[in-house]
């Protein structure tokens, strides 16, 4: 992989990665681009001890533009967007809109590719891997900040989900705190290895494999399954079979397998509610453990990919008890999601 770093016209990062170390990227971003001005301000809630990213810049950022004016698509043919060069292959910049920056923290967009009409799981197996190399060095980097305790890479897919965007992206976040679902994760394995003496993350995947109702995919070094108390109607948690506490740590074989398992649960998500509808909409998410958290090495990496789609035409809404108690009442059992995501593997 050849990194390159450069700057946008106003002064943000942006880095390519290239899958050959040959590619020279010397294009400048000539757009008459005025300074970033944010707004973006962390405030503690007293009554429940987390935080909120209050960004009020962000209600300017690009909306729903026409593919024609797409700001994630190459610079070509006199129309200048975010990437300066012609072409790319995987690229990472400064959020022009971000809500965390500064001593806020940081965000950043990750294009996976150049091609305005693929997702993810198009991409093919070689270009997943760069993308997972982008990922696992903006870990590193952004560790080394100090104000950073806890990076976030995901994807968001689809206007459902609230995509403004319609380029294949995905976003990372630098938190300055470590967030309130991690410090719950957190706790539940400080606990679960105070009372067994042994690890919350080990005994969870152990469980999910030897009971297997729930298991969707198996390689030599992922596991896949719908969790026991899944969240939502369609989720998959997607574990290395050895615990790593982070991307930075992932060993060369598990690096090597990830492409082919995570590009197949991708084209099964799409495949769930067959092809007459629209491409699932969802969210895939990296569960790192914080840099100096205590018993970081308790927590594992693993990535959470789900959907608000509970069946053809319908939603899965956050009404009452989800968003209003934080109680989740799922439509879907976890069995029955994870056999229909069996049924619809690739042939």
């Amino acid at each position: 992989m050849k990194k390159t770093l450069t700057r946008l016209a106003d002064g943000r990062e942006l880095i390519y990665y290239d899958s050959r170390d040959d590619t020279v990227r010397e294009a400048v971003d000539h757009r008459p681009l005025g300074p970033v001005a944010t707004s973006s301000e962390i405030r503690h809630d007293p009554l429940l001890g987390d935080a909120v990213a209050i960004a009020s810049h962000r209600q300017s950022r690009t909306y729903h533009p026409p593919a024609d004016e797409c700001p994630l698509c190459p610079s070509r043919d006199g129309r200048l967007s975010e990437i300066p060069d012609s072409s790319y292959e995987v690229v990472v910049f400064e959020n022009r809109f971000p809500s965390l920056a500064g001593d806020s923290g940081r965000c950043e967009v990750v294009c996976f590719t150049s091609d305005h009409d693929a997702s993810f799981a198009d991409i093919g197996e070689e270009q997943a891997a760069l993308v997972l190399a982008a990922w696992t060095d903006r870990t590193t980097d952004l560790a080394a900040l100090p104000q950073v305790e806890q990076v976030f890479a995901f994807e968001n897919r689809g206007e459902e989900i609230g995509v403004t965007l319609g380029h294949p992206h995905g976003q990372i976040y630098a938190y300055p705190f470590v967030t309130p679902r991690t410090d719950l994760m957190l706790r539940s394995a400080r606990a679960h290895r105070a009372d067994t003496g042994r690890n919350l993350f080990d005994d969870v995947v152990a469980r999910e494999r030897a009971e297997g109702t729930r298991v969707v995919l198996e390689g030599e070094h992922w596991v896949a399954f719908v969790p026991y108390a899944a969240h939502w109607p369609y989720e998959i948690h997607l574990y290395p079979k050895h615990r790593v506490p982070d991307l930075r740590t992932l060993d060369d074989a598990a690096r090597e397998e990830f492409p082919r398992i995570y590009l197949e649960l991708l084209k099964r998500f799409d495949r769930i509610f067959g092809d007459a509808e629209p491409p699932t909409p969802y969210i895939a998410a990296w569960h790192q453990a914080p840099f100096r958290a205590e018993g970081r090495d308790e927590l594992a990496l693993h990535l959470e990919i789900f959907t608000v789609r509970r069946t053809s035409g319908k939603l899965k809404f956050l009404a009452g008890s989800e968003s209003g108690m934080s109680v989740f009442i799922n439509d879907v059992p976890p069995e029955n999601a994870a056999g229909r995501l069996r049924e619809v593997a690739s042939k």
